[in-house]
């Protein structure tokens, strides 16, 4: 099957094609290097698949010329699907699928990276260091241990995020509606609601997917309820996250620490080289600008096992849809996003 590949850099042509080459070459993968959207979706013109990735727009519109071209198939290599209409594809006929499973240790072992960077000043110690520079002032941490940790959203990372930070000797504190037995286990674990997990946590991480009902869920409310200096770690969705809330909260102390791997508005940003441009965002460039915020460019996933997971379930379903086969990872309409 012909498929067209967006928003490609070269370690998805890698993956992919060793995928697809270990599944016996069935497909003729096509990559390209712009992102899906509704001026690009030319270039699936008679592509019966599509394979898009986390910042592609595959709304309403897209998906109407897309129909047209003869593409029934989406295939996320991403879990979330926020920037998928659903609705728009049952009615035209487009099936989606996604990877509803790839190791869910890269994510959560960089939501403890981010942390560590943050609390022990990693990144101004590493820079010090290059220049000479041996003073300690200024790199004042604190220990992990005993310390208070909301997690919100307990799925697959979540869980796993929860049991990092138990190894440090944390508290937990869960938000979910969906409560999990896995999260209750874990020893000295326990659901609250969400003010309460705001108010008494010492570290906030977001592990949940990004849904109308959770859209800027960090918020200037929700921001007015946390402990002053509160550590906060997104590396779910940009959107979770008021971006203006949040420098607002920086800026009156309420938020100590921001570690973020996603941006609301990192779409024009993220996997680009723009080294040699003026970026545009000004939001952007002042959360840059503070010394307690460490930025990463949506790469949590960015592990061997996880591309090696990603491209070899894409390949998989693009090859059931092909067969007639079920789809066991087939997004319908009316499904709850989770991660």
């Amino acid at each position: 099957m012909k498929v067209a590949v967006f928003s490609t850099e070269p370690y998805d042509r890698q993956f992919l094609t060793a995928a697809n080459a270990a599944a016996g070459a069935p497909h003729e993968l096509v990559y390209f290097d712009v992102r899906l959207e509704l001026k690009t979706a030319v270039l699936a013109a008679g592509f019966p698949a599509v394979c898009v990735f986390v910042n592609d727009e595959v709304n309403a519109e897209t998906l109407d010329v897309l129909a047209s071209q003869g593409t029934r198939l989406i295939a996320l290599r991403c879990t979330g699907y926020n920037n998928v209409d659903l609705a728009a594809a049952d009615a035209l006929g487009i099936k989606i699928v996604r990877v509803v499973v790839y190791s869910p240790y890269s994510v959560a072992e960089h939501a403890v990276g981010l942390i560590q960077m943050l609390n022990r000043k990693l990144y101004r110690a590493y820079s010090r260091v290059r220049d000479d520079n041996f003073s300690l002032n200024g790199l004042l941490g604190f220990d992990l241990h005993g310390k208070t940790v909301g997690v919100v959203g307990t799925g697959k990372i979540g869980i796993i995020f929860a049991q990092i930070m138990q190894g440090f000797g944390c508290r937990l504190l869960g938000y979910d509606p969906y409560p999990s037995p896995k999260f209750e286990a874990l020893d000295g674990a326990r659901y609250v609601d969400l003010p309460e997990l705001l108010s008494q946590s010492d570290i906030i991480s977001l592990h949940c997917p990004l849904t109308p009902e959770n859209d800027h869920l960090i918020n200037a409310t929700t921001v007015e309820q946390m402990k002053n200096g509160v550590m906060l770690i997104n590396t779910s969705r940009g959107k979770l996250i008021d971006t203006k809330a949040a420098i607002h909260g920086i800026k009156s102390g309420k938020i100590g620490y921001l570690g973020i791997d996603v941006y609301e508005e990192e779409a024009n940003l993220f996997f680009r080289d723009l080294s040699d441009t003026v970026i545009q965002d000004d939001t952007f460039q002042l959360l840059q600008s503070f010394p307690n915020v460490v930025i990463t460019a949506h790469q949590a996933f960015f592990t061997r096992e996880a591309l090696n997971d990603i491209t070899t379930t894409t390949i998989a379903s693009i090859s059931d849809f092909e067969q007639g086969n079920p789809l066991k990872d087939e997004v319908k309409p009316s499904e709850k996003a989770a991660v």
